[in-house]
């Protein structure tokens, strides 16, 4: 299945979508489940993909605003320098454990909706990315059981305003500016890509291909980085785990490649879908 999160006129939802338009799973489940994070939390994927199963379409999925694949996750980790390139274009080292940063809920937005730089920038970078959302928590997941635990798949990517990522040490204030972040257009369900399957990752800016990996470039695994960040504190339904980017960023080309109002970004993974976003100036 393909689900979103979505607001129609004033009204947040969460859906399906199939041929011919999006299933309301808030109508077809009776209310039973406020959002697409509380049917993960109860183990309900099952429950939705029946209830796809006996329904026609209730709308375009052109009426619909599409949000950030799940809106207000508890925690979404962002795992840093995990495919080779990247780390050699930024002059570090290969570490022994994965490097991990937070990100906020309102950095992000949803397909189609405009990234926005803002005014104290000009560096605003991409990172094509792939998210994993967590269906069923635990604390001290072991790798050899961290399919169990995954709800399914999104595109990402994590902007970030460069100079602020780099004022300290820490990236957190670069990664985290309003509206930066772009994750959708939907989750695609775990039964759907085979746990360790390969997956294609690449990022167009205007059309131009800027970024291409797959999967099998990364330094630590989805299973080594859902076993560390879970040890840190228990993963819940909904949590995401974003897993890195590849090389190409634009900081790192010459001259440096910034987005700036009127372009157009796209992250495409091979197995999900094309997430894109116009980029715009804060007002």
């Amino acid at each position: 299945m393909k689900l979103i999160s979505f607001t129609r006129g004033d009204r947040p939802g969460f859906g399906a979508v199939v041929e011919g338009g999006v299933v309301d799973l808030g109508a077809a489940l009776d209310g039973k489940y406020a959002d697409l994070r509380a049917l993960l939390a109860g183990d309900a994927l099952a429950e939705a993909r029946a209830a796809v199963a006996q329904r026609k379409p209730d709308f375009a999925l052109e009426s619909v605003t599409l949000l950030p694949v799940i809106p207000e996750p508890g925690k979404i980790w962002c795992c840093g320098l995990n495919y080779h390139e990247h780390v050699q274009e930024t002059n570090r080292e290969v570490t022994e454990q994965p490097t991990f940063f937070l990100r906020v809920a309102d950095s992000q937005v949803g397909h189609g909706q405009a990234i926005v730089r803002p005014r104290e920038s000009t560096q605003l970078d991409y990172e094509a990315e792939i998210a994993v959302i967590i269906g069923k928590g635990g604390r001290r997941i072991a790798e050899a059981d961290v399919a169990r635990h995954i709800a399914g798949y999104a595109c990402y990517n994590d902007g970030s305003v460069r100079d602020w990522q780099r004022h300290t040490s820490q990236w957190v204030p670069g990664k985290n500016f309003w509206r930066t972040g772009g994750f959708g257009p939907w989750m695609v369900t775990a039964d759907e890509i085979p746990f360790g399957t390969s997956m294609t990752l690449v990022t167009r800016l205007n059309g131009q291909e800027m970024q291409r990996a797959t999967t099998e470039m990364m330094i630590h695994s989805i299973a080594r980085q859902i076993a560390y960040v879970s040890a840190i504190a228990p993963l819940q339904a909904g949590d995401v785990v974003v897993t890195g980017t590849p090389g190409g960023v634009g900081a790192r080309r010459q001259p440096p490649v910034w987005m700036k109002a009127g372009d157009v970004v796209e992250i495409e993974v091979d197995r999900i879908g094309v997430l894109r976003n116009p980029i715009v100036d804060e007002d």
